[in-house]
């Protein structure tokens, strides 16, 4: 049951948004806060996103039946489980955040919606990947707020870069379903530019979420280490384009997973070493 509840929301994917919550709470902190704080910052992010993806799997139960790619999800998990385990995961969220600090926990029903809403995102707009960018950009700046209690410029900033980098990536993922999504009427970034035209504006999300990377490390004060770590992100992020011209399911799943997980790994461990090594 677990381990199909699992692959039900793709625990997995939890590494695209978690390393950017690490690394805001790292710079934040100057080093790492108490362990209290790292044990309530990860709790509430996999509370949250497992509230949000089984929230998504309930709102697009029917139409999931009817895509190819996604009609085994509902054998998984009872709609009924989905539904607790949505409602558990957010009253748990909630209940976390209010060990935070007061600001967290006040704002904290706002991330549940953002995080929730995306699922209906693509009923009403082309720009549902610029929502699941919203979503994943809570993360930093919660884990920012987490250990200071107060906004700055800087997790402001790395927000709006996780933004452009998941639009990015989610568009690439997205061409997946372009006939599926002109049949059900949905809409995205891919049903509104056609694929190639989708491919270029993920390109663009992409350089635009880098120097958002650069910039951050910049108004965050970072040294020298992390510079180098950001300039290599630039290679995953080319590996990932050029996958995806590729068209095929397996080249863009490899590109959605193993290239964004290095961009990821290279964030999270360039401010690492820039906080607790240099």
């Amino acid at each position: 049951m677990i381990s199909n509840l699992l692959r039900f929301i793709r625990f997995s994917h939890t590494i695209f948004a978690l390393p950017f919550a690490v690394g805001a709470m790292v710079v934040a902190a100057d080093g790492l806060p108490s362990v209290r704080v790292i044990f309530l910052i990860l709790l509430a992010m996999v509370f949250a996103r497992t509230a949000a993806m089984t929230f998504n799997r309930i709102a697009d139960w029917e139409i999931d039946k009817r895509n190819p790619r996604t009609e085994g999800r509902h054998r998984l998990v009872s709609k009924g489980a989905a539904i607790a385990t949505c409602a558990g995961s957010s009253l748990a969220f909630l209940l976390v955040t209010a060990f935070l600090n007061p600001l967290c926990f006040a704002l904290s029903p706002v991330a549940l919606a953002v995080a929730l809403g995306y699922s209906y995102a693509k009923r009403f707009t082309h720009f549902a990947q610029f929502m699941l960018g919203l979503a994943l950009a809570v993360a930093p700046v919660g884990a920012w707020l987490a250990v200071t209690g107060a906004f700055a410029l800087a997790p402001l900033i790395l927000a709006a870069a996780v933004c452009a980098w998941t639009a990015g990536f989610d568009t690439i993922y997205a061409t997946q379903d372009y006939e599926v999504d002109r049949r059900e009427g949905l809409r995205s970034m891919v049903t509104l530019l056609g694929i190639p035209g989708a491919l270029r504006l993920a390109v663009v999300l992409h350089l635009v979420a880098w120097a958002g990377l650069v910039a951050f490390g910049f108004a965050a004060h970072l040294g020298g280490i992390y510079f180098v770590a950001a300039g290599l992100i630039l290679l995953p992020l080319a590996y990932e384009h050029i996958l995806a011209r590729k068209g095929s399911v397996e080249a863009i799943n490899q590109a959605f997973f193993q290239a964004n997980a290095i961009v990821g790994a290279l964030f999270v461990l360039g401010t690492l070493a820039d906080r607790l090594v240099s």
